[in-house]
């Protein structure tokens, strides 16, 4: 007796179709035996699927041999997914589900009881099976919302084990999921910081609606407690909401991630994530013996937030360079390569010495200067050079902590935010780029280097010169200027615009 059911893998954030083939054989010494790769977690579902068959009231092939194939045989199966299309296919193969299997595919852990639970990346799966010609979708019910994003698909949330058969076999049908067809909701509900509850520190504010303006890398330097980290948690509060396909690509990281809560569709909020300082390569950046995805690409479209910067390994922080400039990340293991989004914009807080005091007008900074020079050079000047903002945030004196009145809303911020972003996208239509921190060097040179006027190109002239700029950080003066210029509503490059850009390329040390 053979038995074809249809499920799916995850591998990086893309599907792969996965056919489980099950054949019952008469044996003197019955078994289950499971092939094509499967890792422990697969190799378990044997005994689950044992138990959650017989305690849904249905038959286990007794005094049998069992063979189940998971095929491509060269692809790594991992996790619990395949527990409920294995306990279809032996229903089927013995007999005891007899409906049309060939256009559905089926995906969930099983409890032993037989209820049916929820997996990690159902909806790359639903999105590969759409393409594949699938038609039904058979999930744990808190996965269905995120399955039904995928509009081809009929989805079908099946609570247990009992219940899905009864279903195939033409008994009472499990409900087709339907989307109450309502938005994901306000994308900023959620958000605890507004710029109108940060006191002073007007210039720190102008220069994260720049960096969110232009998703560019922002640094923040000053003495504890100055509302750095207050700062970097209100910046998500002035990004503009989330287009629905940026919407789709979050959502579907965060499925793979098993981050998404259960019963959740569409992410509608830009990430933030704020790792601890004592993080690892593989936390920050992705990897694994199974490559999983890292805070770069769970912050992508959004903002990752590096509190204590000069506190990170500094062999960790120089993972960066690369995904800061190509916006992606790939992990290259033995037997396969991954390829991770990772455009997010990069916002970090850092004192300038370990005392946290140097510079500090009313509290003398009590490191000797080799260890601040120490410090300091935990920072690379390549991954300098990548940074596009450098901003220096001091203690706020007392009169206006003490004052009643409250500053610019982040919503007000926001409206200029994403006027700026509109004419980017207007400029970039029909490219890859969708802001100006992303600009290739040739558009550089044509949406920036070609719109300065006389002023501002001496006066870039001038910084190239005395500040010992690279062609990199040559480059990011001009995008960080083209945002300005966008902020004002030109399109010309005027001086004042460069001379803001300029300010902002002041180094840590």
């Amino acid at each position: 007796m053979l038995a074809r059911v249809l499920s799916c893998a995850v591998v990086g954030l893309d599907g792969e179709l996965v056919e489980v083939e099950i054949d019952i054989t008469r044996a003197q010494l019955p078994g289950v035996t499971v092939v094509g790769l499967p890792d422990a977690a697969v190799q378990e579902s044997r005994e689950r699927v044992r138990a959650a068959i017989r305690n849904s009231g249905l038959a286990w092939p007794a005094n049998n041999r069992l063979t189940v194939n998971l095929a491509p045989a060269d692809l790594r199966k991992e996790g619990p997914a395949y527990d409920l299309p294995i306990a279809v296919g032996i229903l089927a193969a013995s007999g005891q589900v007899e409906a049309g299997l060939g256009d559905a595919a089926f995906v969930g852990e099983l409890a032993l009881t037989g209820d049916v639970r929820p997996v990690r990346g159902v909806l790359p799966m639903a999105m590969t099976a759409a393409e594949r010609g699938i038609r039904r979708l058979f999930v744990p019910p808190d996965n269905a919302a995120e399955a039904a994003l995928v509009e081809e698909l009929a989805v079908y949330p099946a609570p247990s084990l009992a219940a899905l058969a009864a279903h195939l076999n033409g008994g009472p049908a499990l409900s087709l999921f339907r989307s109450s067809g309502q938005s994901p909701g306000d994308p900023f509900a959620g958000l605890v910081t507004d710029f109108a509850d940060v006191v002073g520190q007007e210039h720190v504010k102008r220069a994260l609606e720049v960096a969110a303006a232009g998703g560019h890398n922002v640094v923040m330097k000053g003495p504890p407690g100055s509302g750095k980290t207050l700062l970097a948690r209100a910046v998500p509060g002035i990004l503009p909401p989330l287009s629905s396909s940026e919407a789709m690509e979050v959502t579907r990281i965060y499925s793979v991630a098993g981050l998404l809560p259960p019963g959740a569709g569409l992410v509608a909020s830009r990430p933030f994530r704020a790792p601890h300082h004592t993080i690892s390569n593989a936390g920050l950046v992705g990897g694994g013996s199974v490559p999983r995805p890292g805070e770069i690409t769970l912050a992508h479209r959004g903002v990752l937030f590096l509190d204590e910067l000069l506190e990170f390994d500094p062999h960790v922080l120089e993972m960066l360079r690369q995904p800061l400039e190509d916006k992606s990340v790939t992990i290259s293991r033995a037997k396969q390569a991954v390829t991770f989004p990772a455009s997010f914009m990069l916002c970090a807080a850092l004192n300038p010495c370990p005392c946290g005091y140097l510079g500090d007008p009313d509290r003398p900074c009590t490191c000797p200067p080799p260890l601040v020079q120490r410090y300091q050079r935990r920072l690379s000047g390549p991954l300098l050079d990548r940074i596009d903002l450098f901003v220096d945030v001091p203690r706020v004196p007392f009169d206006k902590l003490s004052a009643a009145t409250r500053g610019e809303s982040s919503a007000a911020v926001r409206e200029r935010v994403a006027a700026a972003r509109v004419r980017q996208a207007t400029r970039f239509v029909g490219t890859r780029t969708s802001t100006n921190g992303e600009m290739s060097p040739a558009q550089v040179r044509d949406f920036a280097q070609a719109y300065l006027d006389a002023a501002a190109a001496e006066l870039l002239k001038r910084a190239v010169d005395r500040l010992n700029l690279s062609a990199r950080a040559y480059h990011r003066v001009l995008k960080v200027a083209r945002t300005i210029a966008d902020l004002a509503g030109s399109d010309q490059i005027a001086a004042q615009h460069m001379a803001e850009s300029i300010q902002y390329r002041a180094r840590i040390d």
